[in-house]
C-alpha cells in the first residue's frame, strides 16, 4: 500500500466513525419519551371558583377600559 492510499484510507475510516456517531447521537435523541400528561392551570373544583376567578377578569378589563379612555 502506497502512502497516498494509506491517507485516503485514514480519512475515509474518519468519516464513516464520525457518520455513525452522528446516526447513534440521532438515534438516542429521536427515541420515543413519555410525555407527562398536561396538568389544567386552574383546576375548576367549584362553580364558585369559577365564578370567581371570571368576576376578577372582568373586573381588571373594566379598569383597562377605563384607563384608556
Amino acid at each position: 500500500m502506497s502512502r497516498e492510499q494509506k491517507i485516503i484510507a485514514a480519512i475515509t475510516s474518519a468519516v464513516y466513525a464520525y457518520l455513525e456517531a452522528e446516526q447513534a447521537a440521532l438515534a438516542a435523541q429521536q427515541q420515543v419519551r413519555p410525555q407527562p400528561e398536561p396538568q389544567q392551570v386552574f383546576p375548576v373544583s367549584s362553580p364558585w371558583a369559577l365564578a370567581g376567578r371570571q368576576a376578577a377578569m372582568e373586573r381588571r378589563y373594566q379598569m383597562q377600559f377605563r384607563a384608556f379612555r
